[in-house]
């Protein structure tokens, strides 16, 4: 079992080590470059279209969801404890540089987001009750035909898989155990499998009930709890940061002259302060890894182009605002340099400017977060196995699923995990080489839609 456990860890850590990094940053530069930076001119208009400037002129087209509810669940997807605990770790582990990488990881992401979103809305296909859908193994074989379905179905397989809540509820459950139930005298470090048990059982049900619902439900919930969290974040920090305003210009100081030296990290390896800062912007925003797809893919518009310019905001939320919040708390603080880890390093840089209160404000980020997060995820892993095996076959997906909710809450299966974690970076390969390839209808369809709007043709 040791051996199995350590070639799947093996397996995971290959899968998120330099390969990928460098198809999905490479890949990024590529759209980035290829675009001519064209949909960087256009960031106003898709804050218009996030809130509905143009809502009235696609009333009649196909789509279930408003481009705000698209980018609100693919948000819910993002953000999460990868940007509480993520970005503990990459500084903790690759020392404070690791963010400014963490940044140029997010500003090529918001290329690719503008890319695969595009194509999610281009490509749509119809699965087999006739409904259209959208997401990277639609766009495959919509675009590249019959031949391709291989990558198709390498993407349904990896998403069916990869999407699973065993790690999300497993690290919830432990958070709420050690910060609330133990001291609370509920559970003990030793005796917690009831309140695991029933912690699993509950928000199995509070899930089901609202995933049931699918992607209208589902995008409603984020499109709540999302943007509340978010702002609730950056208040608290603000208030934190605003505590500690003397330290801010240095930590950038610190942020960039250790992006380039690597002085802070022990051994001051600078190419490992790269590739962590690049690995932890991946796993945070998600771009390239087809997730974006699946969510945008349910707009409601006939305009691609306008899906991938709300998408590309996704990087702004999720890394530019989100993780640097968090990066700043915990530098000015001071408590990166204290040797805990995770959540509880971040629940320290908040207990010194909110004594008493200050972790379970990071707790409850924590707790919605990771809700919405899982819910995502059992809407796009039900997705991939409709792709697979028939609409009729996704109820039975979210059976599963939550049955794993509960499972992931009671047990630790450590090289479960790292199997689902590797699958779920696999999903990268077939969405990046589709996008790579179809990468000039998206340009072509740009360069059209930015001209109609700079005649005015949409006033």
């Amino acid at each position: 079992m040791a051996e199995i456990e350590a070639a799947l860890a093996a397996f995971a850590d290959f899968m998120w080590g330099p390969p990928l990094v460098m198809l999905l940053v490479g890949g990024g530069l590529f759209f980035t470059f290829h675009s001519r930076l064209m949909h960087f001119g256009y960031l106003g208009h898709a804050f218009d279209l996030l809130r509905g400037k143009y809502n009235t002129q696609s009333a009649e087209v196909d789509g279930d969801i408003s481009h705000f509810r698209a980018l609100a669940t693919a948000l819910a997807g993002t953000i999460g404890l990868g940007n509480i605990t993520g970005v503990a770790v990459a500084i903790t582990v690759g020392g404070p540089g690791a963010v400014f990488w963490m940044w140029v990881t997010a500003l090529v992401g918001i290329s690719t987001k503008f890319y695969t979103a595009s194509l999610a809305i281009m490509y749509r296909g119809e699965d087999d009750d006739g409904k259209l859908q959208g997401g990277p193994m639609y766009v495959i074989r919509e675009a590249l035909g019959r031949k391709w379905l291989p990558l198709a179905w390498l993407f349904a397989i990896a998403g069916m898989f990869g999407t699973l809540p065993v790690f999300q509820i497993n690290q919830l459950v432990q958070i709420v155990r050690d910060l609330i139930a133990i001291p609370l005298g509920v559970a003990t470090v030793d005796d917690h499998f009831s309140f695991d048990l029933i912690m699993g059982a509950s928000l199995s049900i509070i899930l089901f009930s609202i995933a049931a619902g699918k992607v209208s439900r589902v995008s409603a919930f984020a499109a709540k709890a999302v943007p509340l969290m978010v702002v609730f974040y950056f208040v608290i920090t603000a208030i934190l940061l605003l505590n500690n305003i003397s330290e801010i210009p240095a930590m950038f100081g610190v942020i960039f002259r250790d992006a380039f030296s690597g002085e802070a990290m022990s051994g001051g390896v600078l190419g490992t302060v790269i590739l962590i800062g690049v690995q932890r912007g991946v796993f945070s925003n998600e771009a390239g890894l087809g997730t974006e797809s699946l969510a945008h893919g349910a707009a409601k518009t006939s305009e691609p182009v306008r899906e991938g310019l709300v998408a590309m905001l996704g990087p702004i939320v999720d890394t530019f605002i989100v993780c640097t919040c968090t990066a700043l708390a915990l530098l000015v603080t001071g408590v990166w340099e204290g040797g805990a880890i995770g959540v509880t390093l971040t629940s320290q840089a908040y207990e010194q400017v909110f004594p008493g209160f200050g972790a379970y404000l990071v707790l409850m980020m924590v707790v919605v977060l990771s809700i919405t997060t899982v819910l995502t995820y059992s809407y796009y892993g039900g997705k991939c196995m409709a792709f697979l095996f028939g609409a009729k076959s996704e109820k039975y997906y979210l059976y599963g699923y939550m049955s794993l909710v509960i499972v992931g809450a009671i047990v630790s299966l450590d090289a479960v995990i790292s199997l689902f974690d590797g699958v779920y970076a696999t999903m990268a390969i077939p969405t990046m080489l589709s996008t790579i390839i179809l990468a000039p209808k998206v340009r072509k369809a740009a360069k059209e839609y930015f001209a109609r709007l700079d005649r005015g043709d949409f006033e």
